[in-house]
């Protein structure tokens, strides 16, 4: 019967168990970018930081590309479970609302999960293309934002002539820079006021105020708590 250390992937028992080679590469990779930052990362290195033997993860994961990538899937995987219990807070009665609440969820993921949110941001370090789950995904949160301002445009929300596609871009670059500004630590300078969890949301409350159609606001929103961290 072969042992564990004979397979090179049992050395730290504290980080490595049978069938999870792949969590801990994952989970060691993380490490490191928080520790020294994404330039840092190599195969190697996780190895070592999995406590695996310097060959073991390349049956999984053949370059340093390939393990980020991994990274951001996992990354994806949260962020979208984030956004659709976001969504389940609210319900899908108001397409609006749900359309919001899809900013939001990124938002907070964004926010409580900083080193996820670099390695999915960033298209110079994985290789997006040739993820499906990544873009798969990706795809179905587009496709979600389209189906809700489809139907806000059919409740009259919406402008007749609203370009979906520009209007997607346009919140989806919004709720970035705002994650973004918020990790980086700008608000200090640009919105010194109130905490950044809470001057997102009021910003995002604010973006989506402005898309909408001025006599059809009257729709019951959720309040923003003055006192949310």
């Amino acid at each position: 019967m072969t042992s564990p250390t004979d397979t090179g992937e049992a050395a730290n028992p504290k980080r490595y168990h049978h069938g999870n080679l792949v969590e801990a590469l994952i989970a060691a990779t993380v490490e490191i970018i928080e520790e020294r930052g994404a330039e840092h990362v190599s195969v190697r290195e996780a190895a070592k930081r999995a406590g695996v033997s310097p060959g073991a993860p390349f049956r999984h994961f053949r370059s340093k590309s390939a393990l980020l990538t991994a990274v951001a899937e996992q990354a994806m995987n949260r962020l979208t479970e984030a956004v659709a219990d976001a969504q389940s807070k609210v319900g899908g009665a108001d397409p609006i609302v749900a359309f919001e609440a899809i900013g939001q969820g990124y938002l907070e993921w964004a926010i409580s999960n900083p080193t996820h949110f670099q390695i999915i941001s960033s298209r110079t370090l994985i290789d997006f293309d040739a993820s499906d789950s990544l873009r798969d995904q990706n795809e179905a949160v587009r496709r979600k934002m389209i189906d809700l301002l489809t139907q806000a445009q059919q409740q009259g929300r919406l402008a007749p002539d609203t370009d979906f596609d520009h209007l997607v871009l346009a919140a989806r670059a919004f709720v970035y820079g705002l994650a973004r500004m918020a990790i980086d630590g700008h608000f200090p300078e640009w919105h010194p006021s109130e905490p950044p969890s809470l001057a997102v949301r009021k910003a995002l409350r604010l973006f989506i105020s402005q898309m909408t159609n001025p006599e059809t606001q009257s729709h019951e929103r959720p309040e923003v708590a003055s006192g949310d961290r």
